[in-house]
């Protein structure tokens, strides 16, 4: 019989239902878990077992009496530490609201209670989830379940290890450049970055990248994104764009979708055992009767990451400002804020007009294809106390240079979807990502389940650390 902890939601939810296991059970084979493989790679930096099992001994009473509230009920996940959680500390990852503690949870959240899952934990990210890599100086770093001496990506990096490990079935992450799937990449998971609005929420932090970050499922199948997305899903009039959305409903027949395959963007170096492994994975895709074309990005790219860079920089700056100037611990977050405090308004402008701008662009493209591919980062993982890659392919990169693919998603409001594809020659775990039209994330999560099918990977588990 497969360990309990390394069921998936999907599962979990027949076997409850079945009357076999228990959320119970469930709960406390995670929870062992957790504290064998945490110690090495810190994904987790905040729980609360007596709530957690008090929750999954009301679950239990649910599935015996069949009146359980839903296909994640018993459920346990996991929640990035900038997700506002009632009876939890919300760190952010940083000295600024190490003492930050509310009394009702983000609205997601709130909808996860609903749904009856069971909260493990918070899980760790980089100060104010503003870098690639997974460190700060609450908690220390986060290390990848595949190696833990290797980073598992940020910000969303004790959310990816947490699942990749088998702390947690799901969890809950960010995504305001790509937080959620260049994480996803290097660990071999799959992760949700949605439309703005299709996830709605109100009560969190304060929104430092305007729409563009989301919170979004990570889980080990698409399926069970699938049932996270359709618990979280539902309009509501505290996030007016939510309203504006279709409802969340996979397509009952998935027909061809014309891709554009982008294996490069213009001259940013990608290592060449990520360009072989995406390469296979657009050839899967075309298998299975897409129409993939290769070709470049249909946009400027040094455009958009321009205009992502500055609206960080000015949100880091303002956030700081509204704490009485106390700056960040992170000496190159200073240095972002210092930047932000002094830009002039017409950078900050010229950034919102060329968002505003691909955003046209975007919803004109998707007229005529359906889904860009792309690789999920540029880079293999590195150590883990090393803010990046300092040199792909042979090629030096600055801060953002692993992380090129994924910002141009974030800033036109578009899903995007990371899938694993062939590991490294050393079995380092890489993934893909699939973007398409704003409001098509049912349509995406769709062609994602059918590539899962050709090509599992639910039963690849990284050694437990020892």
């Amino acid at each position: 019989m497969t360990e309990l902890y390394r069921m998936d939601a999907a599962v979990l939810a027949v076997a409850y239902a079945r009357g076999g296991v228990s959320p119970v059970d469930v709960l406390e084979a995670c929870l062992a878990h957790l504290d064998k493989v945490n110690p090495v790679l810190n994904a987790v930096i905040a729980q609360d077992p007596t709530g957690a099992r008090f929750a999954a001994a009301n679950s239990a009473a649910r599935w015996r009496a069949g009146t359980p509230l839903g296909p994640l009920d018993g459920v346990p996940f996991t929640v990035k530490d900038n997700i506002v959680t009632a009876g939890l500390p919300t760190t952010w990852g940083s000295s600024l609201f190490r003492h930050h503690r509310s009394a009702v949870d983000e609205l997601p959240i709130a909808r996860m209670a609903d749904a009856g899952a069971v909260l493990i934990g918070k899980t760790n990210l980089p100060e104010l989830a503003s870098q690639g890599y997974t460190d700060n100086t609450l908690f220390g770093p986060t290390g990848n379940p595949w190696n833990p001496a290797l980073t598992p990506g940020g910000s969303s990096g004790g959310a990816v290890a947490a699942v990749a490990s088998g702390i947690g079935p799901v969890a809950l992450g960010t995504d305001g450049g790509g937080s959620i799937r260049r994480p996803a990449s290097h660990t071999g998971v799959v992760g949700l970055k949605p439309t703005p609005g299709r996830i709605p929420r109100c009560d969190g932090l304060p929104a430092i990248l305007l729409d563009f970050e989301v919170i979004g499922p990570i889980a080990r199948t698409v399926a069970d994104l699938v049932a996270v997305t359709k618990a979280l899903s539902a309009s509501d009039p505290r996030d007016p764009v939510s309203l504006c959305l279709p409802a969340f409903v996979l397509p009952e027949e998935l027909k061809r979708r014309r891709i554009l395959f982008v294996p490069h963007f213009g001259t940013h170096p990608v290592d060449p055992e990520i360009a072989t492994s995406v390469a296979g994975a657009a050839r899967v895709l075309a298998s299975l009767g897409h129409e993939v074309v290769e070709g470049k990005a249909p946009f400027d790219v040094d455009a958009v990451s321009a205009a992502q860079a500055a609206i960080s920089q000015a949100g880091l700056a303002w956030l700081i400002n509204r704490h009485h100037d106390v700056p960040p611990d992170s000496p190159a977050l200073r240095t972002l804020a210092a930047s932000g405090g002094t830009m002039p308004a017409r950078t900050l402008f010229e950034a919102l007009d060329t968002t505003a701008r691909l955003r046209r662009r975007m919803a004109a493209f998707f007229e005529s294809t359906d889904l860009i591919l792309t690789p999920a980062a540029a880079a293999l993982p590195w150590p883990k106390t090393q803010s990046h890659p300092p040199v792909i392919d042979g090629h030096a990169v600055g801060p953002r240079g692993h992380a090129v693919f994924t910002a141009f998603a974030n800033v036109a409001g578009l899903p995007s979807l990371a899938l694993p594809s062939a590991p490294s020659g050393a079995g380092l775990p890489i993934g893909f990502q699939l973007v398409g039209a704003a409001g098509t994330d049912a349509g995406l999560l769709a062609v994602g389940a059918s590539y899962e099918r050709a090509l599992p990977w639910a039963d690849h588990w990284p050694p437990d650390p020892a």
